[in-house]
């Protein structure tokens, strides 16, 4: 597919923070920029973080034409671009897989990565793969509703409080639609990063819920061991979104590696709230 004009990528995002770098978030593929909210409230006292709604999710518009990964990259791009001389960048599942795509197909753009709860992509299996194109056509049949209904309460662990089960599917309702999520499962179904990992230079963080059932522990071993300034943190007492079931061990452990990689300090005195805006 060919790489699609940048007027695809304009994004409606969520931002908090003023002073340090730049933190860009990338959401799973049942979500939205709603799914950082507690990285927006935590990490802005540090960083200058920027959450997304997808091209086609959620406030932003649909895209002009289909995007592949290389497209949806590409606009993650351009809302650096549009902020800074390059970023941090926190992909969790499917924004994960965007995130990497990003390093190697843009690497000025990108100082360091923290990939959660990710893969390589689901073109690695040709059972993941149809599994993960089947998907636009039950978003389809059973509506945004009854969709995330179905699919919400697995990306949590056994244990995880009712109303953030309430909180997730909520997320997921409001923000899938077609034809953005059909591209979104198109993307991941055509992935397979495994030839590309290695030649990623950013360092990276890669973290993983115990209990993630839905990518799992091995795949994010397999992240961590192509790349080669990597480390490999496991999240206890966490399903597939750790940053939301578990967030103050999830920020501990990127404020963590924002030290390490840009001397990120103490603390920053908090300067702005939250505020919606567009790329």
């Amino acid at each position: 597919m060919s790489a699609p004009s940048l007027t695809a990528a304009r994004v409606h995002v969520r931002e908090a923070g003023e002073q340090g770098p730049l933190l860009l978030c990338l959401h799973g593929i049942g979500s939205s920029s709603a799914a950082f909210t507690a990285q927006l409230a935590e990490l802005s006292a540090y960083v200058r973080v920027v959450a997304w709604d997808a091209p086609g999710y959620a406030d932003s518009p649909d895209p002009e034409e289909p995007l592949d990964l290389d497209g949806f990259a590409d606009a993650a791009a351009e809302v650096i671009r549009a902020r800074a001389a390059d970023a941090h960048v926190l992909g969790v599942s499917w924004g994960g897989v965007i995130a990497l795509r990003l390093a190697a197909r843009h690497p000025d753009l990108v100082r360091s990565l923290i990939v959660a709860d990710s893969s390589t992509g689901s073109g690695t299996d040709e059972a993941k793969a149809a599994g993960m194109r089947a998907r636009a056509a039950e978003l389809a049949a059973l509506g945004p509703r009854a969709f995330a209904e179905s699919r919400g309460p697995r990306l949590l662990s056994a244990n995880a409080p009712d109303e953030l089960v309430r909180r997730v599917v909520a997320t997921m309702a409001a923000s899938v639609r077609l034809p953005g999520y059909g591209y979104a499962a198109e993307s991941m179904a055509s992935a397979d990063l495994r030839a590309e990992l290695p030649g990623i230079a950013a360092p990276t963080l890669v973290l993983c819920g115990e209990h993630d059932t839905v990518t799992g522990i091995e795949a994010g071993q397999a992240i961590a061991g192509a790349i080669h300034k990597t480390a490999y943190v496991i999240v206890k007492d966490a399903g597939h979104l750790a940053n939301q079931e578990q967030p103050t061990a999830f920020d501990a452990w990127v404020l963590s590696h924002l030290r390490i990689t840009d001397r990120v300090p103490e603390h920053i005195a908090r300067s702005s709230t939250e505020h919606p805006t567009h790329v």
